[in-house]
């Protein structure tokens, strides 16, 4: 079953934690975000497998942008 991770908010995305691939736990930081100069962490929702990641260091994105999809 796929996850997808989305931004909460029109933000930056300062750091990509994660490869295709990677496994991770609930919780796992996958990416950092900064958003009204304030960095936030973006963890999994579940544990699984990072199958897609679809942003990089540097981009803004959207609020409800899919940042990174799971297979859990």
């Amino acid at each position: 079953m796929a996850t997808q991770v989305v931004a909460p908010m029109v933000c930056q995305v300062k750091k990509v934690h994660v490869e295709v691939g990677a496994q991770v736990q609930e919780n796992d930081t996958l990416v950092t975000i900064e958003a009204m100069k304030v960095e936030m962490p973006i963890p999994a929702p579940v544990a699984g497998t990072v199958v897609a990641i679809h942003c990089a260091e540097g981009d803004t994105v959207e609020a409800e942008t899919v940042l990174i999809d799971l297979d859990e």
